[in-house]
């Protein structure tokens, strides 16, 4: 079980690796969509259902995760994700219809890299405090850098192997997310967790805790986040196909993710170190609706890109605003809701999110398929964007004058302090009596081994 205190242990490094497969993976498949078009004789739109499955379950399970870490823990979560996502991939490379690759890449995947993203965002949260937006880029920076490496090696796998020897190589690299998942040590042991949560909390915990709908930052924030993932995907899920379609080789076309997924790595972990100055962390949700957007925009202007060149001017602006979002989105929710919230937020945002990204490439696909061309889709995803932008921006600068003149809003806030406050002098006094433990057991050790 994780503990609800706010903890400052700035020590988290490599707790999230696994996160990295759950959000680059979706994007990365893509590069097989050409060749699967031509083995099952399906449209762009039957096509991107793949990725939109593969995000909704991503998204729409985050309930059924939260239930799982509150009651079982991080870990066996992850290594359970692991295996689930391998299997998915390994049973694709079998397919022998269009269904088959809904069922097993899709959902069978999309369930096991769930698995793994959702746990990896709460031990974010559990092991920083002061440095969590450096935090959140950094680890958010390991989704592009799986991007990079992922869609290379998927033009790789299938040039040499076929799409079928690809999923199958995939799926074993799939595994990795095990050995991530073996990483998400506790903050304390077992036993002493225990003890914990018997003095402190004794009262039975709620599993999904439905009261964070009371905070009107977070329904603001659900609903533009909802909007935001509607469009958000599109670019990433079509601009090797549109590459493709510019009868640009395929290998050149799959660069196009590479560059997109270069820039977003250094993007991510320099937006988060902005994010982290004294300034800009009170008013993050203002950096969060301004990187929303820029990439609404760089939909919409570079939607009238027709050759190489301006393909690639597209993917290093996308790759910029879509770092920032990518730093921020889950920031500004730990803000907002807190940490003792912050399990339950996430799963139900990711479930209100899944509706949304259901709808997304699809719609999108279904319209490149009517239009057969790829700008009215990019305009489409922009617009879409854009819109969150304003809703997040307007929403939370109504909700914050509202809550500035509610004296009651502010007494609350104080008492919410005193509580944080009283809850870190609780959390240094835990740590001193266990630094005083260990100190004891290694005299009586070696107390003994002088007796023997």
């Amino acid at each position: 079980m994780l503990r609800s205190q706010n903890i400052r242990i700035q020590k988290g490094n490599g707790r999230c690796s696994g996160g990295c497969f759950s959000y680059a993976f979706p994007k990365a498949v893509s590069v097989f969509f050409k060749e699967l078009i031509h083995e099952f004789g399906v449209g762009y739109s039957d096509m991107a259902w793949i990725s939109s499955i593969l995000l909704a379950m991503l998204y729409g399970t985050g309930p059924l995760c939260t239930v799982l870490v509150n009651r079982y823990g991080c870990r066996p979560v992850m290594m359970v994700g692991g295996l689930l996502a391998s299997l998915g991939m390994i049973l694709a490379s079998f397919a022998t219809s269009i269904i088959h690759i809904y069922v097993c890449t899709g959902m069978i995947t999309g369930l096991g890299l769930a698995l793994n993203f959702q746990p990896s965002l709460i031990m974010l949260n559990v092991y920083f405090n002061e440095k969590r937006p450096l935090a959140n880029g950094l680890a958010a920076a390991g989704s592009p850098v799986a991007l990079c490496c992922l869609s290379p090696l998927g033009q790789f796998f299938q040039h040499q192997y076929g799409w079928r020897g690809g999923f199958l190589i995939l799926g074993g690299l799939l595994l990795n997310c095990c050995a991530c998942g073996a990483l998400m040590r506790p903050l304390l042991p077992p036993k002493k967790n225990r003890e914990l949560e018997t003095e402190k909390a004794p009262t039975k915990r709620k599993l999904l805790d439905f009261s964070v709908f009371k905070d009107r930052g977070f329904v603001i924030y659900t609903v533009a986040a909802s909007t935001l993932v509607l469009g958000l995907f599109v670019p990433p899920v079509f601009v090797v196909n549109y590459a493709k379609s510019l009868n640009y080789e395929d290998t050149k076309s799959a660069l196009l993710l590479t560059i997109l997924g270069l820039v977003d790595m250094f993007a991510r972990p320099a937006c988060g170190l902005v994010a982290g100055t004294k300034w800009v962390r009170p008013r993050c949700v203002y950096l969060f609706s301004f990187a929303m957007l820029f990439n609404g925009c760089t939909d919409l202007i570079c939607s009238q890109a027709n050759t190489y060149n301006g393909l690639v001017v597209f993917c290093i602006f996308f790759g910029i605003s879509y770092g920032m979002v990518g730093a921020l989105q889950f920031e500004v929710l730990m803000a907002l809701v807190g940490t003792e919230k912050f399990a339950s937020a996430i799963g139900l945002v990711l479930l209100m999110e899944a509706m949304a990204v259901l709808v997304g490439p699809p719609g999108a696909g279904r319209l490149l398929d009517a239009t057969h061309q790829y700008m009215h889709a990019f305009l489409l995803a922009g617009a879409e964007v854009t819109l969150s932008a304003l809703l997040l921006a307007l929403g939370n600068f109504l909700c914050i004058k509202t809550k500035r003149s509610d004296p009651a809003a502010s007494v609350e806030m104080s008492v919410e302090a005193v509580e944080r406050e009283s809850l870190h002098n609780e959390d240094e006094m835990l740590r001193k009596e266990e630094r005083r433990e260990m100190q004891e057991e290694a005299v009586e050790l070696q107390e003994e081994k002088d007796n023997n």
